[in-house]
């Protein structure tokens, strides 16, 4: 066992010192290389194939780790907010309800994008390692067949003493083995190597589309959920507005400083607003920092962000503490409006 053992061995050393031979002498030009243009462009392929691969499949574990993290902070977030959410505020119930299904919308988008994207797209990286090997392999077999084939030719030659024709027999030998050998593998690589090649259009339109799909769906689900809970909020506001919650009572007086006859159009502070160059019997501007749906038809109602010119009360008796009159600018549309939703420009 132990000869056996050591012959094994020593044969290994012998081979590894007959590549190493040859490569030295292929390197340095002291004899030809076998040359296989083809296969050195499927080579180049399968070499820039795999940096694409190994790219992508590191970018979307990254992207999963992140979605991962997103979703822990949502759950997070919401979780808070529901338990500051109290429970006499209008609803509470739909609140949490709409907390959960965004919970579940990120678990089924994670879910989703490493069964359905990251195993398929493991499964395609899995692919070059081993073809890598074949390639390794074949290589050897190439640098094993031309060093036999330069060893024959050596014995043809003579070089000047006696052909010992046993030595140019086992050495024919040897070279039709290796030729056999290399041959067979370059011949499965000439087949192997486009088809890998190829099959890359057709893995990332069927793995970018179950991406894309999925965070589609994602996308529009949670936005009817975001919707959901806008409208909660904006409920909230009104409902504190008119029920529960007392406005701070909000006085806009000019004040007008230094002005006098010959500076028209100086500009003035009401309460943070200015008052330069507005229309005749606009007291100040403000934006609207809440939306306003308005309950009575002599009211206002608006979104957020509109802008809304103030003005003075037809009959100044009718207005009410934390409430303004003015027009929206965008339509010209007249009513009152809580103070509090907006702010002064």
């Amino acid at each position: 066992m132990a000869e056996r053992k050591g012959s094994l061995l020593a044969k290994s050393v012998s081979k590894h010192a007959g590549r190493a031979k040859e490569k030295f002498l292929q390197n340095f030009g002291k004899v030809d290389r076998t040359a296989d243009d083809i296969f050195d462009e499927h080579l180049e392929n399968f070499n820039r194939q795999q940096i694409s691969a190994n790219r992508l499949q590191k970018e979307f574990n990254n992207y999963i780790r992140c979605i991962r993290a997103v979703q822990a902070a949502s759950k997070s977030l919401y979780d808070c907010i529901n338990d500051v959410y109290e429970g006499g505020w209008v609803g509470q119930d739909i609140l949490y309800a709409q907390s959960q299904n965004l919970e579940m919308l990120w678990q089924d988008l994670s879910h989703k994008l490493a069964d359905q994207v990251l195993l398929p797209l493991n499964t395609y990286s899995a692919q070059f390692p081993e073809m890598k090997k074949k390639i390794d392999k074949r290589s050897r077999k190439l640098v094993d067949y031309d060093g036999q084939r330069h060893n024959m030719q050596s014995l043809e030659g003579g070089g000047g003493k006696k052909r010992d024709e046993t030595k140019v027999l086992k050495a024919r030998e040897q070279l039709q083995q290796a030729k056999r050998t290399y041959e067979l593998l370059n011949s499965e690589l000439h087949d192997d190597l486009p088809a890998l090649y190829h099959s890359r259009i057709l893995f990332l339109v069927n793995n970018l589309q179950t991406l894309f799909s999925a965070e589609q769906v994602f996308h529009t689900e949670t936005s009817k959920v975001y919707s959901e809970l806008e409208a909660i909020i904006d409920k909230l506001a009104t409902d504190s507005q008119r029920q529960s919650y007392t406005p701070r009572k909000v006085t806009y007086s000019p004040k007008i400083n230094n002005i006098n006859s010959n500076s028209p159009g100086s500009p003035t502070s009401t309460t943070g607003a200015t008052t330069d160059n507005l229309p005749p019997g606009v007291l100040y501007k403000v934006k609207a920092t809440y939306r306003y749906n308005r309950e009575d038809v002599d009211e206002l109602s608006f979104e957020v962000g509109e802008i809304i010119r103030v003005v003075q009360y037809d009959d100044p008796e009718e207005q009410e503490e934390g409430w303004l009159m003015g027009m929206k600018e965008s339509t010209g549309e007249k009513g009152m409006f809580p103070a509090n939703f907006t702010r002064p420009l």
